[in-house]
């Protein structure tokens, strides 16, 4: 894999915390630079030099959300963020802003490992695809080699993981795709219980996508069973 794609930044107040995970991720083949305030996240995570960011909610000058804010206006890295135990909340507005994965502390290193790997893995495989193959469905079209999107010829500013699901549920146009499937498919990951990930997604792909003919959105919910692209 590129080492380039394997640079991660991680954004965290808590040194001592961040200490163990250099050394833990640095042993696992990662390069992480660490930094401990909002601010200097930011600056950071726009220069360009990193292939994923850790970011931590609770932080000094700028919280994790307001720097995730920050970074989505200008960039789409991915980005796996940190919350409290429990707080659904957090979560929920840190997918609503762009996260593309989060977990809960306390966690165990080698679980952030594998998160890490399923992300980077996807854009390792999406890289590999040559750039001029594309998708295209109705006013949609997906370049999948450069992971960009536009409808009816305007470019959609997608998120990697948005761009995953999109490219799932496009491929697969007319059949019902469970929550299961796309989350394993898309994200890498089996989906958990009560995750309310994959809805808070697809709902930010619908407000970016345009509207079909008949003004219906062209993913639709199955009830029950999971979202499938409108097959015209």
């Amino acid at each position: 894999m590129d080492q380039s794609v394997q640079k991660i930044l991680l954004v965290d107040d808590d040194q001592a915390l961040c200490d163990m995970l250099v050394e833990y991720l640095n042993g696992e083949g990662f390069s992480v630079d660490a930094v401990h305030d909002g601010e200097r996240g930011v600056q950071a995570a726009l220069n360009g030099d990193h292939g994923l960011i850790i970011l931590d909610i609770m932080m000094p000058k700028l919280n994790g959300l307001e720097v995730l804010r920050q970074i989505r206006h200008r960039s789409n890295v991915p980005v796996l963020m940190l919350t409290a135990k429990g707080d659904e909340v957090d979560r929920i507005v840190g997918l609503e802003i762009g996260a593309d994965d989060y977990m809960s502390k306390p966690f165990h290193p080698r679980e952030l490992v594998a998160r890490l790997r399923a992300i980077l893995r996807r854009l390792s495989s999406a890289t590999s695809v040559q750039q001029e193959n594309e998708m295209q469905h109705e006013r949609l079209v997906l370049n999948l080699g450069a992971r960009t999107a536009s409808w009816a010829g305007e470019p959609l500013n997608l998120t990697s993981t948005e761009f995953n699901l999109l490219s799932v549920l496009v491929a697969q146009a007319g059949q019902v795709v469970s929550k299961g499937e796309l989350s394993q498919m898309a994200l890498g990951k089996k989906l958990e219980r009560y995750d309310r990930g994959i809805d808070m997604h697809i709902s930010h792909l619908r407000q970016k996508l345009g509207r079909l003919e008949d003004g219906r959105s062209p993913i639709e919910t199955i009830r029950g069973s999971g979202y499938q692209w409108i097959k015209s």
